[in-house]
């Protein structure tokens, strides 16, 4: 099984890792809806059985039951054969489960310690300070991004915390952030459907030998062929996607597009569309690694696939082109 290091670290992960985003299930904000906690356990189980060393989780997923979790599934697994645990943190909540954001000094070090007991683990091998993105309402009140970037050097100087990422950051705030500590990895939002990273935050990253983690490769279910507009009216109503215009608008008119040309190259391969979505983020040279949600095992086969499918010059430029062609029609 292909193992790559992540930026600066000694982590040598598969190129694909366990998103448990959906996992989460539908108790706050920026839920997928109902999540049973069987299905949650065996989908982690089959990811590590086909190969899976990483699982990529934040505080915020569930407010703790994506934490939970994984810490549950993982007291069966012996020591030697335990996933890398990544988390994230900066949003916090309270008793009512309204969801805020803090940078704040002892705000970051309540997250990271909370986040300890819930996973069960002396150190977490990464720590991501996750920077509200756009699907979410959202903004920070108090602390400043280079105070949340010291404490959590700190931490690592504590043992607590084994290596210091960033989520949905740009180029300038990686810039500043890594004359204090150094940035192992960047996670951000890279599919057929958001390409922006490319334009400098891929480059920045490759320069300066920080590791990124693609999420959403498959943008949010949208390029697995699954995702109809009926099925999304038949979503349920604690599903961020139902509410969300710009998914909606997606789904309905630029993903399918993307889908067709998908189908057609996973048809030669027997790959599934959403398993050519994941290979085709892999292939440019600044992403070390996806991460892909599931919430089924079956759902983890499919991008599992992903870690063995090379893809060809001429695929990867018949699915680039692609995109040209959606945003010209």
């Amino acid at each position: 099984m292909e193992r790559r290091l992540l930026g600066n670290s000694t982590l040598a992960i598969s190129p694909v890792g366990l998103g448990a985003w959906a996992i989460g299930g539908s108790d706050w904000r920026l839920g997928w809806g109902p999540q049973p906690d069987g299905a949650s356990m065996a989908t982690i189980r089959r990811a590590l059985d086909r190969g899976i060393n990483w699982i990529d989780t934040a505080a915020v997923y569930g407010l703790g039951r994506s934490e939970t979790i994984i810490a549950r599934t993982l007291r069966d697994v012996p020591v030697a054969d335990r996933p890398y645990i990544f988390t994230k943190g900066s949003l916090v909540w309270d008793e009512l489960g309204n969801v805020s954001c803090s940078f704040r000094r002892a705000s970051i070090r309540r997250q990271a310690e909370a986040s300890l007991r819930r996973l069960g683990v002396d150190a977490i091998d990464l720590y991501q300070i996750d920077l509200p993105c756009k699907l979410s309402p959202w903004q920070c009140e108090g602390g400043s991004l280079e105070e949340a970037w010291g404490t959590l050097a700190d931490l690592q100087r504590e043992g607590k915390v084994r290596f210091l990422g960033l989520a949905h950051a740009g180029a300038a705030q990686l810039s500043r952030l890594r004359h204090i500590a150094p940035v192992t990895s960047l996670q951000t939002s890279y599919s057929l459907l958001h390409r922006d990273p490319e334009a400098s935050v891929l480059p920045y990253c490759r320069h300066h030998g920080i590791g990124v983690l693609a999420s959403s490769p498959m943008a949010s279910g949208l390029l697995t062929g699954t995702m109809t507009p009926d099925r999304l009216r038949r979503l349920p109503h604690n599903d961020w996607r139902r509410e969300s215009l710009a998914f909606q608008e997606a789904a309905l008119v630029t993903a399918p597009r993307f889908v067709e040309r998908l189908r057609l190259v996973g048809a030669a391969r027997g790959a599934m569309p959403g398993a050519v979505a994941v290979a085709w983020t892999l292939h440019h040279g600044a992403v070390t690694a996806a991460v892909a949600g599931a919430r089924r095992p079956d759902q983890i086969d499919e991008v599992a696939a992903a870690m063995s499918l090379q893809l060809t010059a001429d695929e990867i430029d018949d699915l680039s082109f692609a995109e040209v062609t959606v945003r010209r029609r």
